[in-house]
Formats: C-alpha cells, sequence, structure tokens
C-alpha cells in the first residue's frame, strides 16, 4: 500500500515563504485558526504557541500549503494529498539544496509558456540564477525562492 508525504522546508519566516509557494503552484494555504481556537479553549495549547497571519490563527513557525483539488480535514486545515509544510529552523541555508521542487508550465510546448511561467515566478518574489537548454531532452530555468532555495522552472 502507497504512503502518504508531506515535502517539509525548513525556513526563517514559514508563513511568508508558505504564501510565496501557494501562489507558485496556485495552491491553498491551510487554514488551522478552527483547531487552534477549539486547542486554546481546552487549554490544550498555549498563546505562546499561537501567531497571526493575514488574519488567521497559525502554529507559530509552521504553515503548510495543499492542492486546491485533494481533499483535506475541515477543522485543521491540512491536506491529506500534495502537501508542502513549512518550519521555521534557527539557522540559514548554507549549501545547495539535495532536494527541489520542479515547477512545470501548464500547457506542455507552449511557445511562450516557460517565459511566462519565470516572469510570473520573479512576480511573487523568486529570482533566476542560471538557464539550462539541453534541446530536446528539455529546457528549463534554475531559480531560487525568497529565502534562496532552489528550484526549477520549466
Amino acid at each position: 500500500m502507497a504512503l502518504n508525504w508531506t515535502l517539509v522546508i525548513d525556513s526563517g519566516n514559514a508563513p511568508v515563504l508558505a504564501d510565496f509557494w501557494a501562489a507558485a503552484l496556485q495552491y491553498e494555504v491551510e487554514d488551522p485558526s478552527p483547531l487552534i481556537d477549539e486547542l486554546l479553549a481546552g487549554g490544550l495549547l498555549g498563546k505562546e504557541a499561537v501567531a497571526e497571519h493575514r488574519g488567521h490563527k497559525i502554529f507559530r513557525g509552521y504553515a503548510g500549503i495543499r492542492h486546491p483539488d485533494d481533499p483535506f480535514d475541515e477543522k485543521s486545515g491540512v491536506g491529506h494529498g500534495r502537501r508542502l509544510l513549512f518550519q521555521d529552523v534557527p539557522e540559514d541555508k548554507a549549501v545547495k539544496n539535495r532536494l527541489h521542487v520542479d515547477v512545470h508550465t501548464g500547457v506542455p510546448g507552449a511557445p511562450n509558456g516557460l517565459e511566462e511561467l519565470v516572469v510570473r515566478l520573479e512576480g511573487l518574489g523568486a529570482s533566476r540564477v542560471r538557464e539550462v537548454d539541453m534541446g530536446p531532452a528539455g529546457h528549463w530555468w534554475v531559480m531560487r525562492d525568497p529565502e534562496g532555495n532552489e528550484f526549477c522552472a520549466a
């Protein structure tokens, strides 16, 4: 039986990086407000463990995003399918990623699809690192998200 998984990404500002990736992938930012309200009311969570971001309560130092078509838990907002979780860590990114996300254009082979995707991602805060053109084997841009994590736009 196949297992479910979540890709966890270390960050310096989890909710801000989650906002970037939600916009980049056109995913939904998870809203754990109902669960947090329940945990606070029951005395199971201290106020110090809660932060607010864009009008929603979040667990301090954490933010998740999920694919809009996948099932999710209504109370916690946690997706049960394609999901990224961002967690704050004290150290800055120091070396190249050993794992990265590839973001693909919506229309394979579209003449301006890659450039439009790269420009859209730059508008969200990403930056270009280098272009790779392998002819028929593929054409993509290596990019960095706002915290310097490498990813590819193809």
